[in-house]
């Protein structure tokens, strides 16, 4: 019987180098997790102290077709050692877990760009759901960016097969933990505050918990030890200045923004909406705030929700009402009632894109037109349109403080 000892395999020296700003786009299918995986990256890069603007981006089909271009579901994250005011024009990195996912957010990453691929995700099926006729990964179509092939389904599922009692599909669900790992090693942000978030949302399942944390895990560190990436990168913490902050959203921080306007004014706020996206968050949030004698109200149809907010600025209270821009269409001859009446009605028009009934999950600062010449007739109201969430805030009381002082309907642009 003898013993032989292997010479240990060279350890690649890793670079660590640093960088200003990244902005990353996670994209894949709409059961890929993308948001989640978003949006635990941003918690983790404000945790670090950069500076931080984020853009969703989610199909406005209930549930298309898994692995067709209109299901693709991404999240793009700006984060930066100085201040910045945008999610970025460009992704630096593209994280791709199918084919159509690639197909739909390649035209937008910039040249000699970063793409972290799942292969596992590059099947024949995929492919003619994307409308590749070959596969890009072997066509030399990428050649013009860095790519990174990772089998992340195989790879996960070896690293969970046997230590989690688990469903192949429930631990392929995981998956988006790994990629995750991986990018928190490759920008080197801590894990700590995701195993934490894991450990209290799945606290009632363990093993689910123990899946994702593994996941994560295995994630990072298959990409400090693999040959595949022989550089990570450093961010610096932004200079801002000292105090407690709040990863927010532009319609939570709406919400609380007229919660902070009805207390200054010693008036109750009413609320009358019918639900539409991407306003609806605003309806969820204030809801939430009945302690601060915040009443919500869920209308029949958009008119209703208009003329119950301008009943409630008839007998002195706070009358707001929400909508986006197909809704304000239905509004305005309300809106011009408000205007007759002089009646401090103030209207909220998250915007989205494109004409008629638009693009529902698709944000765009495009509605000024219909809100300043909107209504028939000679029919002035006020428009404010804040800028970022902490724009939000402000103009929220801002526009409670002119809707009161003119006596005048006010919109809200955000």
């Amino acid at each position: 019987m003898s013993t032989v000892i292997e010479t240990p395999a060279e350890q690649v020296e890793k670079n660590l180098e640093e960088l200003e700003a990244v902005t990353i786009r996670f994209a894949g299918d709409s059961g890929d997790g993308m948001q989640l995986t978003g949006t635990q990256f941003t918690n983790t890069s404000a945790v670090v102290g950069n500076d931080i603007s984020t853009l969703p981006d989610f199909p406005a089909e209930i549930r298309a077709p898994a692995g067709s271009l209109p299901g693709v579901s991404g999240f793009q994250l700006n984060f930066s050692s100085q201040d910045i005011k945008t999610p970025g024009d460009q992704p630096s990195v593209l994280v791709a877990m199918n084919p159509a996912a690639l197909k739909v957010n390649l035209a937008d990453l910039e040249d000699g760009g970063t793409i972290i691929v799942n292969t596992d995700g590059f099947t024949k099926e995929n492919l003619k759901y994307a409308n590749y006729a070959t596969n890009p990964l072997d066509d030399g179509s990428l050649a013009g960016y860095r790519v990174h092939k990772l089998p992340i389904t195989t790879l996960n599922m070896n690293a969970l097969k046997g230590n989690v009692e688990l469903s192949r599909k429930e631990i392929d669900r995981s998956k988006n933990f790994f990629a995750l790992g991986v990018l928190y090693w490759l920008y080197d942000r801590p894990m700590e505050n995701t195993l934490n978030w894991i450990g209290a949302k799945f606290g009632k399942n363990p093993e689910l918990a123990k899946a994702n944390e593994i996941a994560l895990k295995t994630g990072y560190n298959f990409a400090d030890t693999t040959e595949l990436f022989t550089t990570h990168f450093t961010i610096k913490k932004a200079k801002i200045a000292p105090g407690k902050y709040r990863k927010i959203t532009g319609n939570e921080a709406t919400a609380i923004g007229f919660v902070a306007a009805s207390q200054l004014a010693g008036r109750p706020l009413f609320y009358g909406s019918y639900p539409i996206t991407p306003a609806s968050d605003i309806l969820h949030e204030l809801a939430r705030h009945k302690t601060f004698g915040v009443k919500t109200f869920q209308a029949e149809d958009e008119i209703a929700a208009v003329c119950s907010a301008i009943g409630a600025s008839f007998v002195g209270q706070i009358g707001l009402t929400g909508t986006s821009g197909p809704g304000v269409a239905l509004k305005q001859e309300a809106i011009g009632l408000a205007v007759m009446t002089e009646l401090p009605l103030v209207i909220i028009n998250v915007q989205r894109g494109g004409p008629s009934t638009g693009l529902p999950t698709k944000t765009e600062q495009a509605d000024l037109f219909q809100a300043v010449w909107g209504r028939n007739g000679e029919c002035p109201v006020i428009v404010v349109a804040p800028a970022t969430p902490a724009d939000c805030f402000h103009m929220a009381i801002e526009a409670v403080r002119l809707a009161f002082k003119y006596m005048s309907p006010v919109f809200y642009l955000s």
